[in-house]
């Protein structure tokens, strides 16, 4: 055996972007499943908001003096600085999973990115912004993701969906590419976790229908509420519906509007955002669970929802068909009409319901952080070994 592969491989991921939600999440997931016999050391910039594993010393924090909280400054540091804390740490691998690099890595330091954010290249999506500053965030994120992914030593995708997008972009001049979908938290599979979602489920004996997602453009909460008054027509429904998440507030606005056009005012809730820790009693205390989203790269929300064990209701847009298979309804979510017939059929049919809720589960297992954070550790070493 080779001195090269007796040596300590020494990563450095810069996650100063990871300030909140999912790209903590995946964070806190693969530190956590750091591997015991992999000889690597972890150097990771991060905000104090992110929680680092006690994994003893292989993982170590780095802090920045500089304000990185804004994208803009946090780029400028990246530029000036991320390249030479690099080379100081001796890294043989620059780890950016907020998918953009930043900089141009020291000599035999290798790269890698991860694809998260598929707004930029949805040009359906971005029309439903007005100009203003998300309009011109997505054009400035779509030049430097293609930027990075073109020149990292490798890219790791979410979905086989969003690979296809990124390989026609780039005409399919990838260095290295993999797909390893983020996996589920044993939590929401747990059937004994109820107690968080108590003082919500208690307000609602009637049972409730939940969409759990950021209220935004491309979720159509606004064609999920149209659906639930078409439904109402057709059936008895006690059921209220429960948007559950933060709001991007113009979009937020347009909900409350049409809530109120259509006198749902007492029929459907709008909880804002609530603690991870609630979101596993919320999905399996629901009657059924939508996920109405038309542009996504790995619906996280969607493989919760699955994993809770109920019926679950999807956009039938990738990638959603990808993660769900046949364990889910899909509907058009542009179409309140489409998802209002479908529910009135599946909602009559209580044999169905618990097909789909066993289906459910079953899928859910596909996706499992101690898979995904495996082959990712093991990937990133290997390319500092290669």
């Amino acid at each position: 055996m080779s001195s090269k592969k007796q040596q300590t491989t020494r990563i450095l991921i810069n996650a100063l972007s990871a300030r909140q939600g999912g790209g903590q999440t995946y964070l806190i997931n693969l530190l956590e499943r750091f591997p015991a016999d992999l000889l690597a050391e972890v150097y990771v910039l991060a905000p104090e908001s992110l929680a680092l594993p006690p994994n003893g010393s292989s993982i170590k924090r780095i802090s920045v003096e500089w304000p990185v909280e804004n994208p803009f400054g946090r780029a400028v540091w990246e530029k000036l600085h991320l390249a030479k804390l690099a080379s100081r740490l001796g890294a043989d691998v620059l780890f950016c999973p907020g998918g953009i690099v930043g900089t141009c890595p020291p000599l035999g330091c290798k790269s890698v990115t991860m694809f998260r954010n598929m707004i930029p290249f949805n040009s359906t999506v971005r029309r439903k912004y007005r100009p203003g500053y998300m309009k011109f965030r997505n054009f400035l994120l779509r030049k430097s993701l293609l930027e990075s992914m073109a020149h990292a030593d490798l890219v790791i995708f979410l979905s086989d969906y969003a690979r296809g997008v990124i390989e026609r972009e780039v005409r399919g001049q990838l260095r290295n590419a993999v797909t390893i979908p983020h996996g589920v938290a044993p939590v929401f599979r747990d059937k004994a976790r109820t107690n968080p979602a108590a003082s919500y489920v208690n307000q609602w004996p009637g049972g409730y229908f939940l969409y759990a997602s950021t209220l935004d453009y491309y979720k159509a909460q606004l064609q999920v509420v149209q659906a639930y008054a078409l439904l109402k027509q057709k059936r008895p429904t006690p059921e209220k519906l429960v948007l559950a998440g933060p709001e991007y507030p113009a979009y937020g606005r347009l909900v409350r509007e049409e809530i109120g056009k259509l006198a749902l005012e007492n029929d459907v809730v709008i909880t804002g955002a609530l603690s991870h820790s609630a979101m596993p009693a919320m999905y399996r205390n629901a009657v059924l669970n939508i996920f109405a989203s038309e542009c996504e790269n790995c619906p996280n929300i969607l493989i919760e929802a699955l994993a809770s064990g109920r019926p679950v209701f999807s956009s039938s847009y990738p990638p959603m068909p990808e993660f769900a298979g046949e364990a889910a309804v899909y509907f058009d979510p542009k179409s309140p009409r489409d998802l209002a017939e479908k529910l009135a059929a599946v909602l009559a049919d209580q044999a169905r319901m618990k097909d789909l809720a066993e289906k459910a589960q079953k899928q859910s297992q596909h996706y499992d952080w101690d898979i995904s954070a495996h082959k990712t550790w093991r990937l990133i070493h290997q390319l500092a070994q290669s």
